[in-house]
């Protein structure tokens, strides 16, 4: 495969500032890397979060991305024997240290230094983005934009789904989006009953619910027909946390997926009590990617994306921040 010297990327130089289109030079893979040619890459709202300067600690200036679906065009040493032409996937955790005590104990989403695709390292907001081979996955040959989800809004998704315990029958959803639509159908595949809440007034997003088998569907601000076992928040606004902890039967488990939030309001003790449990997730594990990558082609997992080209990244990540798309947005990249 002929790499080219130089690539089009999307680059943000500052926080609150858009992202502009650049031509520079295609990385090299080092040491355990791989060169991907990027074929689609998700925007996912954590890519709004390091934009918009919610996180605080890009490693400026920076190519954003990281739900990257692409093709091995070039190995480095000690690669893992990947093969030009590989169709690889390329989530958030981008590396570990391997010897921290989270590493060790098989913990490696809270490794005390990590690298992050499209935050500490350059993503897939490019023609040819750069990884950790041994944090790539393999992929199946299928439609790379409808695939891009998985890798990050599917596997956040999913470790969120899975951290609320897999004994629990009723199941609310708070953000009805990327993550969301595509746990809710895990969560119908697996027999649970599935509740959405969306902005009030989003009747579009409710009736894309109600599509994918949520059992009722409803305003974030109302109460669900009968008490849930779990709640599962994705969308980053606060004030829902104690709104789940009202929605959670005795015992249940309100898990926030999302890598920022808004200030969480006080609430009376009484919302917590009955051995209720607010918990957070923090990136993920490679065998996170592993186990949602086989359980999606079992549902079959369909992903419901909207498509743009490159060179219009942030009217993609606008209408993520607005709210305006029912599913994900992906950069196809020709």
């Amino acid at each position: 495969m002929t790499v080219p010297e130089t690539m089009r990327a999307m680059v943000l130089d500052r926080a609150g500032r858009p992202l502009e289109l650049r031509e520079v030079p295609v990385p090299r893979p080092g040491e355990g890397q791989v060169l991907i040619r990027v074929l689609a890459c998700g925007v996912c709202r954590t890519d709004l979060h390091i934009v918009d300067g919610e996180l605080t600690e890009p490693n400026l200036p920076l190519i954003p991305g990281h739900e990257i679906v692409g093709e091995v065009a070039a190995s480095g040493d000690r690669a893992g024997g990947l093969e030009p032409g590989t169709r690889v996937g390329v989530p958030w955790l981008g590396g570990t240290c391997g010897t921290c005590r989270y590493c060790r104990n098989g913990r490696e989403n809270l490794c005390e230094n990590p690298v992050f695709t499209g935050y500490t390292t350059d993503g897939g907001y490019a023609a040819y983005a750069v990884a950790n081979a041994a944090y790539t996955f393999p992929l199946a040959p299928a439609d790379p934009a409808e695939t891009a989800p998985l890798l990050c809004a599917g596997l956040i998704g999913y470790r969120t789904y899975r951290m609320a315990g897999r004994d629990v029958e009723t199941v609310g959803l708070y953000g009805f989006g990327a993550a969301a639509h595509i746990v809710a159908q895990i969560a119908r595949f697996e027999g649970k009953r599935v509740f959405a809440f969306t902005r009030p007034g989003d009747t579009e997003g409710q009736e894309f619910a109600r599509r994918l088998g949520a059992a009722w569907a409803g305003d974030s601000t109302e109460p669900p027909p009968e008490p849930l076992d779990a709640a599962l928040i994705f969308a980053p606004v606060g004030a829902l946390i104690p709104a789940a902890l009202r929605a959670v039967d005795r015992g249940g488990v309100v898990v926030s997926g999302g890598i920022h939030m808004s200030d969480i309001p006080s609430f009376p003790y009484r919302l917590l009590w009955e051995e209720r449990v607010v918990r957070s997730v923090a990136n993920l594990t490679r065998r996170d990617g592993e186990e949602l990558l086989d359980i999606a082609p079992r549902v079959p997992v369909r992903t419901e994306i909207t498509r743009f080209p490159l060179e219009e990244a942030n009217e993609a990540l606008a209408a993520v921040r607005d709210g305006t798309l029912h599913g994900a947005a992906v950069l196809v990249v020709e």
